[in-house]
């Protein structure tokens, strides 16, 4: 537990998941002096789905969080992969259903991030979270840093143009200008040559009513998966789908993302061709897009991992740190583990702030380099690649094209790299499951 007594000022840049679990994290560990700040003027649920793993939400269980999740998402029970003909190449257990004692969640981004943001303004305080302050620059000396503030896309002058504390927490995204200045020549995301096309329909529930489907191969995949909880109480799916294509060759050098704001809406005459004659699952993807309102782009982006991310009172953390493809549903569970080790090494370096940080980095950013690389390898997804090469016109049994123990290789391999064995977290809930009661939990 940090001294109260010597509270260091803390500083985050960014109120995405990343940031506010780091406010959190910090909170639960004793600090008390933190001020996020955020770009965005208004915080609201827009976004899609994503996954957030049992190895983070232990930890979110352990800040008292986890009555809240099960609330609004949905703790889920198994993935399937598919062929592109709607052959059955695995289906496994997720969550409790594989024997952990931590659930998974699907869950609605925004929605997510609504639920921490209204947990730190609880804990940390309403006044604490500054929105419409983008993070422009800093300064820094063996005392302190300082960092600087503006409203984008605006004349109108921010209430606090700078501030200064003992570190900065810059947790600014995959455009991070924090990352921008430390690296002033790494230049844009990395493009994978792929393009997400993303909706959501509230629909009967298909399969278990909480099942993630996963189809096609590295070029061509579907996704889709329930996010709801409100949905599935009234006996419905809100069902979050994205469709994937390969838009750019894989042998060209351009690597610059094309532009895309995926806050405005896109025609489904860009993508939906190829998926028409698609049913997986009980989905037919026809059905699915023709039925969304709205459809978002995303470009499938990543950065190259770099080999620091702490600069004396300075630190990077998510996908400022770290920004890999949206494979294997990691993106938001690594920025929670981020938050968790940051708060551990502060806890344990309380004199030496920035050797915390430095030992924060040390400590994660092996591992998150090696996922960033494995995802562009497909990840988990590997098995949609190699079922779609070893049998391109389709199958009856996956056994007689990959063997049983090669396909379950894959995902064993891939949860290993990502810190999310089963006996680990199980260990791990056991040892802290007295925890949420900090919480009245």
């Amino acid at each position: 537990m940090a001294e109260q007594k010597s509270q260091p000022l803390i500083l985050i840049a960014g109120a995405g998941i990343g940031g506010l679990s780091t406010a959190l994290a910090l909170h639960a560990a004793g600090y008390t002096d933190i001020h996020i700040f955020e770009a965005s003027s208004h915080l609201t649920t827009l976004g899609v789905g994503i996954n957030v793993q049992p190895s983070a939400v232990l930890i979110l269980r352990n800040l008292g969080l986890l009555p809240r999740l099960h609330d609004i998402g949905v703790e889920t029970k198994e993935l399937n992969f598919y062929s592109r003909h709607g052959n059955s190449i695995l289906s496994e257990p997720r969550g409790v259903g594989a024997g952990y004692t931590i659930p998974q969640f699907s869950i609605h981004r925004g929605e997510f991030q609504m639920l921490l943001l209204d947990a730190v303004k609880e804990r940390v305080g309403a006044d604490r979270v500054h929105l419409g302050h983008a993070f422009m620059g800093y300064t820094q000396d063996e005392q302190s840093i300082t960092a600087n503030f503006a409203r984008r896309n605006s004349e109108e002058p921010v209430e606090i143009p700078s501030m200064s504390g003992s570190i900065l927490i810059a947790a600014d995204g995959i455009n991070s200008t924090a990352r921008r200045l430390l690296y002033p020549n790494e230049g844009p995301p990395r493009f994978s040559g792929r393009i997400l096309w993303r909706g959501c329909i509230e629909r009967e529930p298909y399969l278990t009513g909480a099942s993630m489907i996963w189809a096609g191969h590295a070029n061509q995949k579907f996704i889709a998966y329930p996010i709801s909880g409100c949905s599935a109480r009234r006996g419905k799916s809100l069902v979050n789908w994205i469709a994937e294509l390969r838009v750019r060759d894989e042998n060209d050098p351009d690597l610059t993302p094309p532009p895309a704001d995926w806050t405005k809406t896109v025609p489904k005459e860009k993508f939906a061709g190829p998926f028409s004659e698609w049913t997986c699952g009980g989905l037919q993807m026809k059905d699915l897009i023709d039925s969304t309102e709205k459809v978002f782009e995303f470009p499938m982006c990543d950065r190259d991992p770099v080999e620091q991310w702490s600069f004396g009172r300075l630190t990077l953390l998510g996908d400022a740190a770290h920004a890999m493809y949206p494979i294997g549903s990691n993106g938001a569970t690594q920025a929670i583990i981020d938050a968790e080790t940051l708060a551990k090494c502060l806890v344990e370096k309380p004199t030496d702030l920035p050797g915390a940080l430095k030992a924060y980095q040390d400590m994660r950013l092996p591992p998150t380099a090696q996922i960033v690389m494995a995802n562009r390898a497909n990840g988990p997804d590997h098995v949609l690649q190699l079922a779609h090469e070893r049998a391109p016109d389709g199958f009856e049994n996956v056994y007689d094209i990959i063997p049983k123990e090669e396909l379950e290789g894959i995902g064993a391999a891939y949860k290993a790299i990502a810190g999310f064995e089963r006996d680990a977290v199980n260990q791990k809930a056991k040892d802290t499951e007295s925890l949420p009661e900090r919480f009245g939990v």
